[in-house]
């Protein structure tokens, strides 16, 4: 009956998770053109089934550890080894398991995008304020004027 039920739980967070997947992937290919509209609502859902991911997890581990077993992957094992599902169990397991580790590859690479885009920024912000002080002279020995940071509504 527990092994059903944690087959259930696994089954239930592999759409979620594929959804998620989806998600970070239209967020990448946002990110890359700068497109800003759809981020909003990608990170609203994003936040929901991230949410609801964790919620299942610790359904998952309420139920391992309520049958004295450790909430990690030794635990599952177990419990499949005594269940006639333990083989589906475990690969249901392995395709969450992938799924979640496919998230996080492409979140890492989506937080990069970000990084890129903020050190981009801030040099243009530092371009338009007159940055760092240029290595050339004018005809009176003095640094150009480009040099004095600058407001940018005066830019």
């Amino acid at each position: 009956m527990h092994d059903i039920t944690l087959l259930q739980l696994i089954e239930d967070d592999i759409a979620p998770a594929q959804e998620l997947l989806e998600l970070l992937e239209q967020e990448s290919v946002a990110l890359h053109g700068r497109d800003m509209t759809p981020l909003e609502g990608i990170l609203a859902r994003k936040q929901s089934l991230i949410v609801l991911l964790e919620q299942q997890g610790m359904r998952r581990n309420h139920l391992l550890t309520s049958l004295g077993l450790s909430a990690d992957r030794a635990g599952v094992q177990v419990l499949a080894a005594q269940s006639d599902n333990g083989e589906l169990i475990l690969q249901q397991l392995q395709v969450l398991n992938d799924l979640i580790n496919d998230c996080q590859r492409v979140n890492e690479t989506n937080g990069k995008i970000i990084q890129v885009q903020q050190h981009v920024t801030a040099n243009q912000i530092r371009i338009l304020q007159g940055g760092e002080a240029p290595s050339l002279y004018d005809s009176r020995g003095t640094t150009s004027p480009l040099a004095k940071p600058r407001a940018l509504s005066q830019v």
